[in-house]
């Protein structure tokens, strides 16, 4: 294991997940859903802290992970989470459930995100949370930029896609959608941009006032 893929694994087994988290985890495995793991959870809980979040978007609900943990940053926040799998809703209902959170803190959508997200008022979320289709990132991203407020900010899990991102010999439709919205978004001067490369990378982008 090479010193990098080491720091990598220490970053993830650092972070000690709630039971609600690992459960939800478990039941993520279960179905095949790829969830975020832990560090880039804890990422995410530390920039919804950070950013006082009330309103946060979440798109791709899978199980529940994800947003167990940016409710975990922002415990007055409201979420509203989009995926077309309702069996998998359904286990992030329970979920939220278990971990305490109010039904009135919730807001499931069970839909195609490029459908949906057309149709949501702009400049109206603090934090936008992308981990959904990737073929769809980019399309996903223009519409996070567009909804979250002033200030607010757009994460994007799984932004180095297995580590193909960083090999420009990797030239599948994925990899090259990552690598084409990295460039957009490095050259952009409407927001402040990170790229974390724990887990499998966390793209960051706070939209400038």
């Amino acid at each position: 294991m090479s010193d990098k893929e080491l720091n990598w694994k220490f970053a993830d087994d650092f972070i000690v997940e709630t039971e609600a988290i690992t459960r939800a985890r478990q039941q993520s495995l279960e179905l095949g859903v790829d969830a975020i793991s832990p560090a880039v959870g804890a990422q995410t809980a530390v920039i919804a802290a950070a950013s006082g979040a009330q309103n946060i978007l979440e798109v791709g609900t899978g199980t529940g992970v994800s947003g167990l943990w940016l409710l975990s940053g922002a415990p007055a926040a409201t979420l509203t989470s989009i995926d077309n799998e309702i069996d998998h809703q359904q286990h992030a209902r329970i979920s939220f459930a278990e971990a305490g959170i109010m039904a009135n803190r919730i807001r499931l959508i069970t839909g195609k995100a490029g459908e949906v997200l057309p149709r949501m008022n702009e400049n109206s979320y603090d934090i936008v949370f992308i981990d959904a289709d990737p073929q769809s990132v980019i399309e996903y991203v223009e519409h996070g930029l567009r909804l979250t407020r002033p200030g607010g900010t757009v994460l994007v899990a799984h932004a180095l896609w297995r580590g193909r991102v960083a090999d420009p010999a990797q030239r599948d439709e994925v990899a090259t959608g990552f690598r084409t919205l990295l460039t957009e978004i490095a050259a952009s001067g409407a927001v402040v941009s990170a790229l974390s490369p724990v887990g499998d990378g966390l793209l960051q982008m706070t939209k400038r006032a």
